[in-house]
C-alpha cells in the first residue's frame, strides 16, 4: 500500500495549525459518541493524554516513510493498549472521531481525497499496531 505522504503531511500541518488542540477535540468527540471509553481517561490526566496522541501523530507524520519504525513503534504501542483493555471494536470508533475531527478542522479544505488518505493511513496504522497482539 502507498499512502499519499505528501497530502497527509500538507493536511496534517493545515488541521495542526488551525487548532493546535484538534486532539483534545478528537476526545471530546470520543466522548460524547462513546461514552464508555472515559472510564479509560482519568478526568486529571486527559490533557496529558492529548499532548501524547499529539506527540505519537506527530511522531507517525515523520516516519511515513520509515516502515521499520513503523512497524517496531505501532506494534509496541498496539501491546500497550492492549495491555489498557483496548479492544478492536476500539480502534474502529477511534478511527471515526479522529477523521470526524481533522474533517472538522480542515473544514472547506476536507476533501473526499484527504478523507480516503486519511482512512487508508489509519488502516495501516491500526494493523501495525493489532500486528503484535494478534495470537
Amino acid at each position: 500500500m502507498a499512502l499519499n505522504v505528501r497530502l497527509l503531511r500538507d493536511s496534517f500541518d493545515l488541521v495542526a495549525t488551525t487548532n493546535p488542540k484538534i486532539t483534545t477535540r478528537f476526545y471530546e468527540i470520543l466522548f460524547e459518541r462513546y461514552p464508555q471509553t472515559q472510564a479509560m481517561f482519568p478526568v486529571g490526566n486527559r490533557a496529558k493524554q492529548a499532548e501524547m496522541l499529539t506527540g505519537a501523530l506527530v511522531a507517525v507524520m515523520d516516519h511515513l516513510e520509515d516502515a521499520p519504525w513503523l512497524t517496531s513503534t505501532l506494534g509496541a504501542l498496539g501491546e500497550k493498549h492492549l495491555s489498557y483493555g483496548v479492544t478492536r471494536e476500539m480502534y474502529d470508533w477511534v478511527g471515526a472521531c479522529l477523521l470526524t475531527a481533522l474533517a472538522e478542522t480542515a473544514g472547506s479544505k476536507w476533501s473526499a481525497e484527504l478523507n480516503a488518505a486519511w482512512t487508508e493511513a489509519y488502516g495501516a496504522i491500526v494493523s501495525l499496531m493489532l500486528a503484535r497482539t494478534a495470537s
